[in-house]
């Protein structure tokens, strides 16, 4: 494969990536016009359709899907191919793409690449943070950083920190509504819902023993944004389900009280997720180094 053809699947993957092909201009740094005609002139060589073209977004055609997959298959394995031979470099070097959830990539993750990048200046960084998991294995990324278990037993996973999960109210909320002594007590409070990626809607699970427990709850707000349901929270709208992660500084401060304490919640560990590959490229093998170093000192 020569250098055009290589530069042709990336540009490809880009606009499937970005759904834009404006967007995958600017990050490949052409001109609208100029990438309109590298499309034109890829799907003129191949004869076929790639995308659907809308005012507003563009789509991949059966054709666009295949092409998409081939491609990606194909940069991952020059990449593997470049990190085997470069394995024995001292110095960590070339691009590193990095995917982590919305709020928790922008408050931590961000600022621990801001560090990662001042020690190790020859590695590139991409971070991309989505309110949804990703396929790691057909995106392109090198890592995940996500919360629970693994998504996908194609994926290697290194635990970062142990992180429980725990019912929590403010004092006045309680105050007003009284405390819950038991799981069935949860059906006459106000809960504040915070829905994941397909979890049931309204359901919640304790772990008893080896048992489970599940326990059907209501309430008036609801939000797919963390942020958003620990602020309802916090202004005593109702109980909500948070990590000791992010309750830590509220419950030390007073401003929310964990309940039924002795009900167990399925743990919420955090860990990074990469593909498991022979030879890892050692600006990865570094970056989950530092990660790990940075937030278990955190935790």
């Amino acid at each position: 494969m020569n250098t055009d053809s290589a530069s042709e699947l990336e540009f490809f993957v880009l606009v499937a990536r970005h759904g834009s092909l404006a967007a995958a201009a600017r990050a490949l740094d052409l001109t609208p016009p100029a990438a309109t005609k590298r499309l034109a002139q890829m799907e003129a060589r191949l004869g076929v359709r790639l995308v659907n073209r809308t005012t507003r977004r563009l789509s991949l055609t059966s054709e666009g899907e295949t092409y998409l997959a081939h491609a990606t298959r194909i940069l991952a394995a020059i990449r593997e191919m470049e990190d085997a031979v470069a394995s024995n470099r001292t110095a960590p070097r070339g691009l590193l793409r990095v995917n982590a959830s919305l709020g928790f990539g922008r408050t931590t993750i961000a600022p621990i690449v801001s560090a990662f990048a001042k020690r190790h200046p020859q590695v590139e960084v991409q971070l991309d943070v989505t309110d949804r998991p990703v396929d790691l294995v057909e995106s392109g990324y090198d890592l995940a950083i996500r919360f629970g278990a693994l998504p996908d037993k194609r994926l290697a996973a290194r635990r970062v920190l142990s992180n429980r999960r725990f019912l929590c109210a403010s004092p006045r909320y309680l105050q007003q509504h009284g405390e819950p002594q038991t799981l069935a007590d949860l059906a006459r409070h106000r809960c504040i819902l915070h829905r994941q990626n397909d979890d049931a809607y309204g359901i919640w699970r304790f772990n008893e023993g080896e048992d489970s427990e599940v326990v059907k709850v209501h309430g008036a707000l609801s939000s797919n944004d963390g942020d958003i349901v620990l602020g309802w929270a916090l202004d005593g709208h109702g109980i909500l389900i948070r990590s000791e992660w992010d309750l830590a500084k509220y419950v030390k401060s007073g401003r929310l009280r964990v309940v039924l304490p002795q009900y167990a919640l399925p743990a919420a560990d955090l860990f990074v997720y990469y593909l498991n590959r022979k030879n890892q490229a050692a600006r990865t093998r570094a970056f989950i180094d530092f990660l790990v170093e940075h937030l278990g000192e955190t935790g």
